[in-house]
């Protein structure tokens, strides 16, 4: 892919993130260095989330904990749409080509998915475990009583 005067490998081209900043270094001007600077302390942000749910993942040995994973994806949710909006709003101003504001798009649209997956498996892990404290065993029946005293 080349942007300006300068080719970038094809893994920057399929990731927006890096075509975005690759884009905002060959663009030039007072404009496109506010873009890149507005743009990279959102990026920050979103890479934060990231790390806290391979933490989350690595913490369970490659297995995620809904409860842990639910309110960092939720998060990084937040940042995500914080940066689309980014995106959309300053398309015309940073010069975003529309296959990165559609990439970012699908990106965003898998880290909801995967929010909503992760929120509703910790609602059932909580619901379970409420059930189980009440008494209600999840809807098992309880084990049978042992008789005591000398057989």
């Amino acid at each position: 892919m080349i942007i300006g005067a300068v080719a970038f490998p094809r893994a920057v081209a399929r990731n927006p993130i890096l075509a975005l900043f690759a884009m905002l270094l060959a663009a030039g001007g007072a404009h496109a260095e506010s873009c890149q600077e507005d743009f990279q302390k959102l990026t920050v942000k979103r890479m934060a989330g990231i790390e806290a749910l391979n933490a989350i993942g690595k913490a369970g040995k490659g297995k995620m904990d809904p409860e842990a994973a639910c309110p960092a994806a939720r998060r990084l949710v937040a940042v995500e749409t914080e940066m689309m909006n980014y995106l959309t709003k300053n398309k015309e101003w940073c010069n975003i080509p529309d296959n990165v504001v559609d990439g970012f798009k699908d990106a965003r649209g898998k880290t909801q998915s995967f929010a909503s997956q992760a929120c509703a498996a910790a609602a059932k892990v909580k619901e379970m475990r409420d059930q189980a404290a009440a008494g209600g065993g999840g809807g098992m029946m309880a084990p049978p009583k042992l008789p005591a005293g000398p057989l």
